[in-house]
């Protein structure tokens, strides 16, 4: 029996209304800070969550709060019965979104339509085709520029997540800004995250504020004006006077928004991660299966939430390998 109904509160007074589940651990990219080179221990197929399995869970934290789901992978649409899920799920009462590498999103607009999906986040690291043929290992830039220019076209808000990458990509942040002048997306910078196999080190992030330096170097005074961020934002958003779009910087590593956090995420596995930085996992799929309820797992996940990242609330305790070291890779979280 729950003593406590409010399932998804922390210790911190932090309210869980949203929830990201990844469909699956599989991808059609191969990005270097999302996948070692080497590859992953993929799950048997058998301990995936079915369609129904994924609906049963999300309609527990919907019974519980939850407002706003996100899917996300790998890329969630190369699961087989991707349309499937998007329909049960669309059928709860909640803001339903979809994060993607737009490979292949042409295939699904009717059903992102019918399913009433309006915010689409597609990663995209590059505006240079060999750069994104570099960080991606496969050449589909042509491919994925078209398909975002498609999904804008059919009305959809668009948002294009950008992981920063010191002297890699980092040469681009004006040119992303730029594409803001006539379309109406948000560009949104992202500080490069430590995960499992992704060999990330201090010198290859680029901060919020060397992001800023670029950007006040390249507009004028007064140009550059700062929009007021969502409630829960993790993003703190800007716009160049006059452009259609906007741009936003996400600073996990140096200017962490735990106060506000919001988010829990569902693995394809049915595991529970409280934070995205947190090693430890609770197993929701084998008690559902065994037909227990799943509430007081969650209960307790949330209650073992750390105030700040995970417990690594200095740069001297993410600088230490063995603290993000036993995290998964990031394809085997979910985006």
């Amino acid at each position: 029996m729950i003593q406590n109904k409010n399932i998804l509160q922390d210790p911190f007074g932090r309210q869980h209304t949203y929830l990201r589940i990844s469909l699956t651990e599989l991808c059609n990219l191969r990005c270097t800070y999302c996948m070692p080179a080497e590859g992953i221990q993929l799950s048997p197929r058998s301990h995936i969550m079915n369609y129904d399995e994924v609906y049963t869970i999300a309609k527990t934290f919907v019974d519980h709060g939850v407002t706003k789901i996100r899917l996300t992978g790998g890329e969630p649409l190369v699961r087989r019965d991707a349309d499937v899920i998007l329909k049960k799920l669309a059928t709860l009462p909640v803001e339903l979104s979809i994060t993607s590498n737009a490979v292949i999103i042409d295939r699904f607009i009717d059903i992102l339509k019918e399913c009433n999906i309006k915010n689409i986040n597609v990663s995209l690291d590059s505006l240079d085709a060999e750069k994104f043929k570099e960080i991606t290992r496969r050449n589909d830039f042509e491919k994925v520029y078209k398909n975002i220019m498609l999904l804008i076209d059919e009305g959809f808000y668009v948002k294009l997540n950008a992981v920063l990458i010191n002297g890699f990509n980092d040469n681009e942040i004006i040119d992303f800004i730029e594409l803001t002048k006539e379309l109406p997306v948000s560009v949104r910078f992202i500080e490069f995250m430590p995960f499992d196999g992704n060999k990330w080190d201090k010198a290859k992030m680029v901060s919020y504020a060397q992001v800023m330096e670029y950007v006040n170097a390249n507009y004028d005074d007064g140009k550059v004006i700062r929009l007021k961020d969502a409630p829960n934002d993790t993003s703190k958003n800007y716009k160049i006077e006059g452009y259609k779009g906007s741009f936003a910087i996400i600073s996990s590593v140096t200017n962490p928004f735990c106060d506000s956090c919001n988010r829990i995420r569902l693995t394809a596995n049915g595991r529970l991660k409280n934070c995205l930085f947190s090693s430890s996992e609770s197993d929701l799929l084998t008690p559902l299966r065994e037909g227990k309820s799943i509430e007081p797992m969650i209960q307790k996940a949330i209650q073992a939430k750390f105030k700040v990242r995970g417990g690594m609330d200095t740069m001297e305790k993410l600088e230490q390998p063995d603290l993000h070291g036993n995290n998964r890779s990031m394809i085997a979280i979910g985006g």
